[in-house]
């Protein structure tokens, strides 16, 4: 390759910022571009929940969560690494009791900060307010700013989550229609037509120790009630089996750790109220609420105790893009080759959310978009270092 090659990165998230500091290291002059006014917006947005960065399982169950052709990137980069990586920029980390692992300052501000300090000491640049646009005459860049024909590109654009952070899907837009898995939402919410006293009272309650049932399948956590439907983790970590199902009726297990038998006991019998006897059960006022919800919409009152163990609800459909925590669908893995190159467009590589996978909740998320990032930044250096590179024909990134 020439001795400082240019590579344009398009999205300044997880995976692009990745993709750039291997590109930096390896000797490339760097432009990072994207359409926010700031890097690591959804990174940020991402952080206040904890900033759950990847998890400690073993890590052949941990690759069992990714599609096949994931995998090689997640071992060449594994949650070991990510850590090391981590608290190299100065930012520990623990192992929570469920298994994911967070840094220990809770957020994602500081890590950006000191990795933005990282990138900018190894000479990348930040062009801010630039918006891609799609592809010109061979490995030229259409930006609304202008077109940019650098040596090398990667494209890191994201999902169509949370667009208004910057990742809204339109590069979909730039391929053929078959080269792109539709893009739905993931890990989101669902919504459930409550009653209005019940939405007015509970929105935002926790649903602690559930457990959800659809069909053959469980799921054990917690959820919680919004105005418009349910959320939270019982509900990211089913999504994917619920999303092509509704309108569907769940079972929710109210008191897991009680048999029915049990449960029964505890209940009691006689002339006490149906409240004394969901105290008696040790039931949340969110989860006697459900009950009452449910009796409303024509549950049998008969078996009290079974419609703890088996509580209908009735999921309408999904929360839209807007709200999802991430994105199911994106760029074909068809389309690219084992070092994330687009086979038709010579020397531009992709990484990221915008390619078809879907993570559950758990850190998995984040180490993948890592792990592509790291991937596609060494298959670019890999390229730009083969014979098949022909320099860019005008001026660089």
């Amino acid at each position: 390759m020439t001795s400082s090659p240019s590579v344009a990165v398009v999205g300044a998230g997880p995976a692009g910022l990745a993709a750039a500091e291997v590109l930096a290291q390896g000797g490339a002059r760097v432009t990072v571009h994207d359409a926010m006014a700031r890097p690591g917006r959804k990174f940020l947005l991402a952080g206040r929940g904890g900033l759950n960065l990847t998890h400690s399982e073993p890590l052949d169950r941990f690759l069992a969560r990714y599609p096949a052709p994931m995998r090689p990137f997640i071992e060449a980069f594994p949650p070991q690494a990510l850590i090391a990586w981590c608290e190299a920029l100065g930012q520990p980390v623990f192992t929570g009791s469920s298994g994911r692992v967070f840094p220990v300052a809770m957020k994602a501000s500081p890590l950006l900060r000191a990795w933005l300090r990282r990138l900018e000491a190894l000479g990348v640049t930040f062009r801010a307010g630039w918006r891609w646009q799609g592809f010109g005459p061979g490995r030229t860049l259409r930006f609304d700013q202008g077109g940019v024909t650098p040596d090398a590109a990667i494209l890191a654009c994201g999902g169509a989550s949370w667009p208004q952070l910057g990742s809204d899907g339109a590069w979909a837009q730039a391929f053929p229609e078959e080269a792109v898995a539709p893009l739905e939402p993931a890990n989101m919410g669902f919504h459930v037509g409550w009653s209005v006293p019940f939405a007015t009272r509970f929105a935002g309650a926790p649903l602690k120790r559930v457990v959800l049932r659809l069909g053959d399948q469980s799921w054990r956590g917690e959820a919680m009630i919004s105005a418009r439907g349910i959320e939270g983790g019982i509900i990211y970590a089913a999504a994917a089996a619920l999303r092509g199902a509704v309108p569907v009726t769940v079972m929710l297990d109210l008191r897991p750790d009680l048999d029915l038998a049990a449960l029964r006991a505890r209940l009691g019998g006689g002339a006490q109220s149906l409240a004394n006897r969901l105290r008696r059960a040790g039931l949340a006022p969110v989860a006697a609420g459900l009950v009452q919800e449910a009796l409303r919409a024509g549950a049998p009152r008969e078996d009290v105790a079974g419609l703890l163990k088996a509580l209908p609800v009735r999921l309408e459909a999904p929360m839209g893009l807007a709200r999802a925590i991430s994105t199911a669908g994106g760029l074909r893995w068809e389309q690219l080759d084992p070092r994330l190159m687009l086979r038709d467009r010579p020397g531009i590589f992709c990484a990221g959310e915008m390619l078809d996978w879907e993570a559950p909740t758990g850190g998995y998320l984040l180490q993948g978009c890592f792990a592509t990032g790291q991937a596609a930044g060494q298959g670019a250096l890999d390229w730009l270092r083969s014979p098949s590179a022909a320099p860019a024909t005008s001026a660089g990134s």
